[in-house]
């Protein structure tokens, strides 16, 4: 909080901690729980969720939409999860809380290109971890919740936000240190917060703390790398964190990957935005 941002020629501290944080959707965590049990019933699922009309209409439109691109409308949830299955169930619960949490400020400029960010890294992440043998619907979800912190700053202090964005363009890693600065945490330790007082599994909070942390040469290329590997070509491939961020070019980024995983990006970098461009827009149009 040393560094203060400067608006209208006027300077301003903006310390977090004084920020209250609004609740997580209960039916969508409760979801999460049970969805991660093994052998959970499809019938507990599909009760669940029908107990929130709200909930279960957003769940029907997306598993109607071109996310699924299902051959038949699907007009019950318990179809719903048949289709989605219970793995990536959870993936469209973080999005659904998500969305809810956000509200109306889901067309704001800057909540929408973060918005947009968190998708396409949940997607790119998904096709990574086909290709690395972690599980696709766990990259999915730690893809939609990794910048939760940068998304609710941009939320509940956008005004803050947009003119420290403002004011200079920078790599992810120094916005993280001018987030410290400015509000007295970065948005990965305020994510890491949030998640805690949600009471979201604790493998979001590993994810959403340390998904700008450079994982050690010779480390196990896991889901840790994994996400910050797709938050860094997400950006690269058109779909920023914050406007003006700086990354290097997406050619050079794949060239990081292990050969296993690169191979899932082989093609032209437009077919990949295309295809990115293609689910965001099918999520937005909800």
């Amino acid at each position: 909080m040393t560094q203060a941002i400067r608006e209208d020629h006027e300077t301003c501290k903006v310390p977090w901690e004084h920020v209250r944080i609004p609740p997580f959707s209960q039916v969508a965590l409760r979801v999460l729980q049970l969805a991660s049990q093994e052998n959970v019933q499809l019938n507990q699922l599909s009760t669940l969720i029908a107990s929130d009309p709200a909930f279960s209409s957003e769940v029907l439109m997306i598993v109607n939409s071109l996310l699924y691109a299902p051959r038949f409308p699907i007009n019950s949830i318990v179809q719903a999860i048949a289709v989605m299955g219970a793995g990536h169930l959870q993936g469209v619960c973080l999005a659904v809380g998500m969305r809810g949490f956000l509200r109306g400020a889901i067309n704001e400029p800057l909540v929408r290109s973060m918005w947009r960010h968190s998708l396409a890294c949940a997607t790119i992440a998904e096709q990574l971890g086909s290709a690395g043998f972690i599980d696709r619907d766990a990259a999915f979800s730690c893809g939609i919740m990794h910048d939760i912190g940068r998304l609710a700053i941009a939320f509940l202090r956008w005004k803050d936000y947009a003119g420290l964005i403002q004011s200079r363009q920078c790599t992810p890693s120094e916005m993280v240190a001018l987030e410290r600065e400015t509000f007295g945490k970065d948005h990965c330790e305020i994510g890491g917060d949030i998640v805690h007082e949600w009471k979201l599994p604790g493998e979001f909070e590993a994810i959403v703390r340390h998904h700008h942390d450079f994982v050690k040469p010779g480390a196990c290329w896991g889901m840790h790398e994994l996400i910050r590997a797709s938050c860094r070509l997400a950006v690269a491939a058109g779909f920023p964190s914050f406007p003006g961020c700086q990354v290097p070019p997406f050619e050079v980024l794949l060239e990081e990957l292990p050969q296993r995983e690169r191979r899932q990006f082989f093609g032209e970098v437009e077919s990949l935005q295309a295809e990115i461009g293609r689910k965001i827009a099918a999520v937005e149009a909800l």
